[in-house]
């Protein structure tokens, strides 16, 4: 069960004014994360067990390319001080793309060799080539922000939920580093599709995983699919709560303008969706511990379908 979040956390201000989720995922055609055991400082590709020049580095260059790059490690307590093989897991998000390689590599250092561009572009043969280790995995995982050193709340909060989903999913969830959005907690991150939920609790997380397995996602808690830009996350949920198209491939965001985003589906509809950005009363503060500040939040306005082709 997920405890009840402190009066003074990001996430209780979060949910007591009610800020809107849709539109706060990060922005990632890829994900590349790797497991590295023991503790994360609040920027862990360079304060943690992995070498820091390397994770500094690779953390660099998958930025270039539009691939978000983690560290998870999994649920519970472990030892991080004897030799052993690290996980790795690599997903393209787009649709019609969308896949997920998994393997173990001997040293993080390994993940050099990796394609990051076929990554970004979504392909998969090119990518397996350039780290023959990775192998196709068959099932979603869901990764959980864990932590604390980067906002209490993740730690509060995203540490029972990895607890409680484990014991319900085991060997599909595993503690990842940050994932953005602090007062979303508790807050993941579903592979291969990229989609981002906050204010999970065991149930709805075990749902959107159920739904994952299926090809399809949850509107409760939906942050986005991390393959749109913020303005696309928030259209293309807007145009899954008027339909009610839950199929994870069946929209595509295929244009923006200066006001409006067009979202299409597989089957030639599409609609036009107003996007505004809006400042939002009263003032309140994105992470623990930080001042609060007048905050501005994408809304979106009543999708207007236009002709089936």
């Amino acid at each position: 069960m997920t405890p009840a979040p402190a009066a003074d956390l990001c996430s209780t201000y979060c949910r007591v004014l009610q800020e809107p989720l849709p539109g706060t995922a990060v922005v990632a055609t890829g994900w590349v994360v790797v497991e590295q055991p023991g503790p994360w400082g609040a920027k862990a590709p360079t304060q943690s067990h992995l070498d820091p020049v390397f994770g500094g580095s690779f953390d660099d260059k998958c930025k270039k390319v539009d691939v978000r790059f983690g560290l998870i490690r999994s649920p519970g307590r472990h030892a991080d001080s004897v030799e052993r093989s690290h996980q790795v897991f690599v997903a393209s998000t787009i649709p019609g793309r969308t896949w997920l390689l998994g393997g173990q590599v001997a040293d993080p250092s390994e993940l050099a060799a990796l394609d990051l561009g076929a990554v970004a572009r979504g392909d998969r043969t090119a990518v397996a080539a350039s780290l023959p280790a990775l192998a196709p995995v068959d099932e979603p995982i869901v990764l959980v922000c864990t932590n604390g050193k980067r906002d209490e709340c993740c730690a509060i909060l995203g540490r029972p939920l990895v607890s409680g989903l484990a014991e319900r999913a085991p060997g599909r969830v595993w503690e990842a580093n940050h994932l953005g959005g602090h007062r979303f907690a508790p807050t993941a991150t579903y592979l291969p599709a990229g989609t981002m939920h906050g204010h999970l609790t065991v149930e709805t997380a075990v749902e959107v995983l159920a739904a994952a397995d299926r090809g399809r996602t949850v509107l409760t808690g939906l942050r986005g699919r991390s393959t749109w830009t913020k303005r696309g996350q928030v259209a293309e949920v807007a145009v899954r709560e008027l339909t009610g198209e839950l199929a994870l491939d069946a929209l595509r965001v295929v244009g923006e303008h200066a006001d409006t985003v067009t979202v299409q589906h597989v089957d030639g509809r599409s609609w036009t969706v107003p996007v505004t950005s809006a400042l939002v009363d009263p003032p309140r503060p994105d992470s623990c511990g930080k001042e609060a500040f007048a905050m501005s939040v994408l809304q979106a306005g009543t999708p207007v379908s236009g002709s089936a082709r």
